[in-house]
């Protein structure tokens, strides 16, 4: 898939979250072919000790406004300056980098899209996808507390949404691998993306029900092209760059300790 180098204008920066930002970005162009789990690289203009491009999930591609969107998890100096952009800025990104979850082929019946924290980004933009395929996709979301669930209500305009947060303030108390839906409903594909613990943890219950897994890996890229190394993998192939032959990686393939 071709990539793109584009000074994208942002429609607005909405602070959705005390920790989060969700920039909507347009281009007086149309914007390039995506595909769900691809990210884009960013570079960060006016601050002094952000050299390097920061790789960021799409979230979701409105073809009808001409949008991308992007969730910004707010942790460093960089991100901080991201999520002081306005309408009218613009913000240079490299795209669409990366491999995506697989939409090719017999589709699921019924698949399990499971995200913790600002894993769940790129589900959005999956979730979609799958639904205008046919297919009707459950979300299981993960989180702290209530407050921490991000964007509940556009999930929830695609399919089934279930929660689960540590503190019992929304849906089941516990951790998603906790949640009474699986053991009560057979799933057939099952996406997930947040923290690794996380996403071990549902590797491992896909592995032992048999159930097809891919996880969006998030390990720490630079230049989302395959040269730093900084992303390394191993995996039954041998050594693989996650930005290249990634993020989206099937579960069979990573040498885990489930």
């Amino acid at each position: 898939m071709k990539k793109y180098i584009l000074d994208l204008n942002v429609v607005s920066a909405e602070r959705i979250h005390e920790r989060y930002v969700l920039l909507r970005l347009t281009s007086e162009r149309p914007l390039p072919e995506m595909v769900p789990g691809q990210f884009v690289e960013v570079r960060v203009d006016d601050s002094p000790s952000t050299f390097l491009r920061r790789p960021i999930s799409i979230n979701y591609v409105d073809r009808r406004s001409n949008e991308l969107w992007l969730l910004v998890a707010v942790v460093g100096e960089g991100t901080l300056r991201l999520s002081k952009l306005r309408r009218g800025d613009f913000l240079n990104c490299v795209l669409p980098l990366g491999n995506g979850f697989s939409l090719s082929g017999p589709l699921p019946s019924k698949p399990l899209l499971v995200g913790g924290g600002v894993g769940v980004a790129p589900l959005l933009f999956l979730g979609k996808s799958l639904s205008e395929k046919g297919c009707r996709p459950t979300f299981l979301l993960g989180a702290r507390s209530a407050g921490d669930v991000l964007e509940r209500d556009l999930f929830g305009q695609i399919g089934r949404v279930l929660v689960t947060t540590e503190d019992g303030s929304d849906g089941e108390k516990g951790f998603v691998t906790n949640h009474s839906v699986l053991s009560e409903e057979r799933f057939d594909f099952i996406y997930t993306c947040g923290p690794k613990p996380m996403m071990q943890a549902v590797g491992k219950y896909a592995l032992r029900e048999n159930i097809a897994c891919e996880v969006s890996l998030e390990n720490k890229m630079a230049c989302g092209l395959g040269a730093c190394l900084c992303c390394v993998e191993k995996t039954t192939d041998g050594h693989v760059c996650v930005c290249k032959e990634g993020p989206v990686l099937n579960i069979k393939k990573l040498l885990w300790q489930f």
